[in-house]
Parts: structure tokens; sequence; C-alpha cells
């Protein structure tokens, strides 16, 4: 098994790597980096490159790793009691799996992503220490060791919201998204907006770029943005004139897309007001 990137994904070395020293290792993949570098997209990509089914878990903030090995439904049971279903005198049929159980269970390998980790509490990753390193847990309502049939490929994502267990770390291999330069951006457009007029994507990507490095951003456009933001202007029909004369206005054109809270759309009109009374 090799990954190499994909028609509709554009890995750069490093992260083809990294993917591959996490197939041949057989440990998870952490993956951070921006949000909206791709980093849950990547798991769906090596899935349809490696020809592996996909089973997607995203965590929440109210997520517990249990939920992931199984739930046991008390209540239902208890319910079907009162009610005399015969259902009740097997346990099994009120435990239902979760995903790495599902991941465990396939009958061939899968690639397991749990996405944004750093999402739930801290006590998350250790909790699923022993399941991600033994691949194998026990069910203690029915008897049964659920063991894997085959190791998957887990892919972990996280934003870096919260630092992860040193513990957890250890048994991860880890790489960072960096975000991408213009020619790799550049890739990564065509991949999305084949055929976009060079003169267009010039003038949008050295915007996008110009955007991105104005000091005092409290949230900088990322490639999906750039890409929505692409899309509006092939749907205007907007050319890298009409990008150049709106650039005095110091705010890009739809930049809507680009820009996505007050603080922001407030600093570029203050620095188009100073730009004005400089003029």
């Amino acid at each position: 098994m090799k990954f190499d990137g994909t028609d509709a994904y554009i890995a750069t070395d490093d992260l083809t790597v990294a993917v591959n020293a996490t197939v041949t290792l057989e440990r998870p993949l952490l993956v951070k980096g921006e949000p909206g570098t791709g980093k849950t997209e990547l798991a769906r990509q090596v899935a349809a490159a490696l020809g592996l089914q996909l089973i997607e878990w995203h965590v929440k903030s109210t997520t517990k790793a249990q939920q992931g090995l199984y739930e046991y439904d008390a209540v239902s049971r208890l319910r079907d009691s009162q009610l005399g279903d015969a259902r009740v005198h097997e346990v099994g049929n009120y435990i239902r799996k979760g995903k790495l159980w599902q991941a465990f269970d396939a009958d061939e390998k899968t690639v397991l992503l749990i996405d944004e980790i750093d999402k739930a509490d801290i006590e998350f990753p250790n909790d699923l220490l022993q399941e991600l390193d033994r691949m194998e847990f026990h069910v203690y309502e029915t008897g049964q060791t659920v063991k894997a049939r085959h190791r998957p490929v887990v892919i972990i994502t996280s934003n870096n919201e919260k630092e992860l267990p040193d513990a957890f770390l250890r048994r991860c291999f880890f790489h960072y998204i960096r975000f991408p330069d213009m020619d790799t951006m550049r890739r990564i457009v065509e991949v999305h907006h084949p055929g976009i007029k060079a003169s267009l994507l010039t003038e949008a990507l050295t915007q996008f770029f110009e955007l991105r490095e104005v000091a005092g951003l409290k949230k900088k456009p990322s490639t999906s943005e750039v890409l929505d933001w692409l899309k509006l202007l092939l749907a205007e029909d907007l050319s890298a004139d009409d990008l150049r004369s709106d650039a005095a206005s110091a705010l890009p054109r739809l930049h809507g897309a680009l820009l996505k809270n007050e603080q922001d759309v407030h600093l570029f009109e203050r620095l188009a007001f100073l730009a004005r009374r400089q003029g």
C-alpha cells in the first residue's frame, strides 16, 4: 500500500511520506494544521487512493472515548423488560457498536478518521491509548474481547485548540500541514477550478496572500475559503482588471468569502480610510 495523492487532492512530498510512514509503522497519523487546510479530506483521499472503506468519527465537545467503542442502552432494556419483550434475555441486543468497533470488526482493512480530537475533554486521548495501541478492548456487559481483524489506518486530526498528552503523542506519527505556498496553491486551484484564466488566478492569489499577511487579522483566510472566493469570482465573470480596480478600496471584491468576522472587516475599513487620507 502506497499513497501518492489523488487527482482530487494535491499532497506535498512530506505529506505523502507521513501517510506512507504511518501505514508502514501501523501507528496513528496525527495531523495538525490551520482549519481549512484539508486535514479531514486527507483521510477521505487516503481511503480512496488505497481502495479502503472509510469510517469517520467526528468528535464533539461532549464526545466520550467510550462512545467510540460501544454504548450499552440500559434504558431500552429496562423498558423492554417491563413490557415482557423476549429480547431482554440477550444483552447483545442493547449494545451499539462505536466507530472503533466497526473498524476492528470490518472484514477488510479500513481507514479510521478520528476528526478534531482536540474538541473533546483532555482525558479523551488518554482513554483511547490502550485500544489504539493493542487494537482490542473488552465489552464488560457481554464478557467478550473485541480484537481488530485487520489493523486500520488511523488518521487523527487536530486544530491545536488544546495540547494533547505526551503519552498519546508518543504513540502517533506526527505531521503538520503547512499552509500552501503560491505554486502549491495554484495546483490546488487547478484541481477545483480547471481552466481558470492565468491572469485572474495570479491577481486573486496575490491579493489573497497579501491579505493573509496583514498584521492584526483575527482569522486568516484558509485554502477552502480562497476556493470559495474564486468560485464566486468566476460566477460573477470578473477579470484580473476588476480585482485590480478594487484593490484601492482595501477590501477585496466579495470579501465575505475571505473575512469571517467583523473585527477583520473593520480592520480593512480602517486601512482603507488611512490610505485615502494619506492619498
